[in-house]
């Protein structure tokens, strides 16, 4: 199975889930809508339990892979979906 993300990859939060957790030495749980949906941020970690460490422009998040997408900018092709 290959990894969905790498470091420094630029994804986009395409949910919002529930609660989203900083990255920060004593994790916090903050609201769902702290980080809106559409929002860029780079990959700066990856964690277990498919979780990934994301800075966007509000600080850094831990993220589930579920609320991911890779970001594509209009120089880099969309992947063809099989």
């Amino acid at each position: 199975m290959t990894q969905p993300f790498l470091m420094g990859d630029l994804v986009r939060l395409k949910s919002a889930p529930p609660y989203i957790k900083t990255a920060d030495t004593m994790p916090m749980l903050r609201p769902g809508d702290l980080v809106a949906v559409g929002s860029e941020g780079v990959v700066t970690a990856q964690n277990p339990g498919g979780y990934w460490t994301i800075k966007f422009d509000q600080g850094s998040f831990l993220v589930d892979s579920g609320y991911l997408e890779k970001a594509t900018t209009e120089a880099e092709p969309a992947e063809p979906k099989p």
